[in-house]
């Protein structure tokens, strides 16, 4: 099983993350990595209120589940991944960050959530 906690650091010294979370798909939090100040418990709700309109909007075009949401802000990226599975990651980095290579990890760390 996954160190949660640890693989989110390791996401920090590898990418940058200034923020990342492992959620469940209605929103509770499993695990996070986040800056002083933020509220969890409105940052999970949003981040799992991304994945179910997308999942929504998959559904209704019948094109498959989403694997990834990306959400670009003017220096930094919010990556989703995970859905389909029991538990959603997200981690935010900065503008530049190899998205492929997070992806997998972030597939990863949702994968190992039971």
């Amino acid at each position: 099983m996954v160190d949660l906690q640890k693989a989110l650091r390791e996401l920090k010294d590898e990418f940058g993350s200034v923020a990342s979370a492992v959620i469940s798909r209605d929103g509770l939090l499993i695990a996070a990595d986040m800056p002083e100040g933020v509220t969890a418990e409105t940052f999970t709700i949003m981040c799992a209120t991304l994945m179910g309109a997308a999942s929504t909007a998959h559904s209704e075009l019948k094109i498959g589940q989403p694997k990834l949401i990306k959400i670009s802000s003017e220096k930094h990226d919010m990556v989703l991944a995970g859905a389909g599975r029991k538990s959603i990651a997200v981690s935010i980095v900065p503008i530049g960050s190899k998205i492929d290579d997070l992806q997998r990890k972030l597939d990863k760390i949702a994968d190992s959530v039971s």
